[in-house]
């Protein structure tokens, strides 16, 4: 799977919490100060070009939608983040996290609830 610059990323949490939406609604979600329609519109371009979006006519405009999904996404962007800086390894990943963020004993047990709730 292709990767994200940070401005498509953005665009793209903007469009998965939407579900699908036209350039001015992506806008309209977006915090102050707010990009120019025609830099969004040129993302959204890119985005189609890369597959992660993909659109339906609607009058004269056009209405977009993720043909990737935030989990997909999510799931490749974790893999390749294990794989380039941890030797491919989760453990790795996880315990280098525990350790920078300092994590209480309260969230390593609703980690492990998670992990136990998939395992089950």
């Amino acid at each position: 799977m292709k990767t994200l610059t940070t401005a498509e990323e953005d665009i793209m949490q903007h469009l998965w919490d939407l579900k699908e939406a036209n350039v001015a609604q992506i806008i309209d979600k977006m915090p102050e100060p707010k990009p120019a329609y025609n830099t969004v519109s040129t993302i959204i371009r890119i985005l189609e070009n890369k597959d992660f979006v993909n659109y339906r006519k609607e009058g004269r405009g056009h209405i977009y939608f993720p043909s990737v999904s935030k989990n997909d996404y999510s799931q490749a962007t974790a893999s390749k983040l294990a794989s380039n800086y941890f030797k491919g390894s989760f453990k790795s990943m996880v315990s280098f996290f525990m350790q920078q963020e300092d994590l209480s004993v309260k969230e390593l047990e609703e980690i492990l609830n998670e992990i136990n709730k998939k395992n089950s």
